[in-house]
């Protein structure tokens, strides 16, 4: 996969699931990050195809719960994100879904208590030799291409010397986010580091942090000579900021949104929790569209909700009748 001239959808915890990456590459985005999956879940499921609606999912053993669901539609350009903390497991868990996905990155950014606490994410960042012992293994076993993501670390000199790194231990791209651990959402993102490292590497580096606007795309791009850019919250808001026609409105998102969950079957707490991430931004909770979203119990009562009733029976009538969508 090429990383260069690319924009990129954030990996994105609960949110990051196939509705969003589709409605996102509709819009424009190029490559797109599944949500971070720890690699002990992965390692308990088995790789199913679900004829019905025509995915790749990724189900649990014994619990029946879909990990990572899938389809053709996206396999050139979805991104798998895992988080680990030892290269044997890694493998073991990325041999599950490499052979459904465009690349497979390993997250070494996320500051959460429940990552680092494990040893994951964030908590990488101040053990190369392990980052190496990871990046390397999975790099010898795979085929699909590997990344990764990092935040900044405590100097700018620091940062490079550890992207410099990770370079050599063979990976296709590296994404970089503009804070630090100990930095919060509201801090600005430093995208002077981030071009630091573009100036140090020779892989493409995804600059990330503080994108909530199209024309915001432009102006990391100057400021940090990196040709690709990742949107999170921005996307999160409105996946329509990677179009360059200039954002949808708000409401057609959302509907948009309500229908590619129906389409592909989404887990309808993923749904919700997604939708109020979005009426968050731009409302509250506690007028009657937050309101109607918490009481919602299936995807049919979302459907109600935003008049995708006649879609709603469209798709499963279909479903039922062919066999799949």
């Amino acid at each position: 996969m090429d990383y260069n001239h690319k924009l990129v959808l954030a990996p994105m915890v609960r949110v990051g699931t196939l509705p969003l990456r589709l409605l996102a590459a509709e819009y424009g985005a190029d490559i797109t990050y599944g949500e971070e999956i720890i690699d002990h879940k992965l390692i308990k499921c088995e790789r199913r195809i679900n004829d019905v609606i025509g995915t790749t999912d990724i189900v649990e053993k014994g619990t029946e719960n879909v990990v990572f669901r899938t389809c053709h539609e996206e396999s050139d350009r979805v991104v798998f994100q895992m988080g680990t903390s030892d290269a044997v497991r890694a493998l073991a868990a990325a041999q599950i879904v490499c052979k459904d996905v465009a690349a497979v990155d390993v997250n070494m950014g996320c500051p959460k208590s429940f990552s680092i606490s494990g040893g994951m994410g964030a908590a990488l960042l101040n053990k190369p030799e392990l980052i190496h012992d990871i990046l390397t293994t999975l790099k010898r076993n795979l085929d699909t291409p590997v990344t990764c993501k990092i935040r900044l670390l405590n100097s700018s000199q620091n940062t490079v010397e550890l992207a410099r790194r990770i370079e050599k231990a063979g990976v296709s791209a590296l994404a970089v986010h503009g804070r630090r651990v100990a930095d919060r959402p509201r801090d600005p993102a430093k995208w002077s580091e981030i071009a630091d490292v573009v100036a140090a590497l020779s892989i493409p580096v995804i600059a990330n942090g503080d994108v909530f606007e199209y024309e915001d795309i432009e102006r990391i791009k100057l400021t940090t000579g990196a040709t690709s850019v990742m949107v999170a919250r921005g996307a999160l808001w409105n996946a329509s900021i990677f179009s360059p026609k200039g954002k949808v409105p708000w409401e057609e998102v959302k509907r948009e949104y309500v229908k590619k969950s129906i389409l592909w079957d989404n887990d309808v707490k993923s749904t919700k929790h997604t939708l109020k991430e979005m009426i968050m931004h731009f409302s509250c909770l506690e007028l009657p569209e937050g309101k109607a979203v918490t009481k919602s119990e299936t995807l049919a009562d979302l459907a109600q909700l935003y008049g995708e009733d006649n879609y709603y029976d469209f798709v499963n009538a279909n479903r039922f009748s062919n066999g799949r969508r």
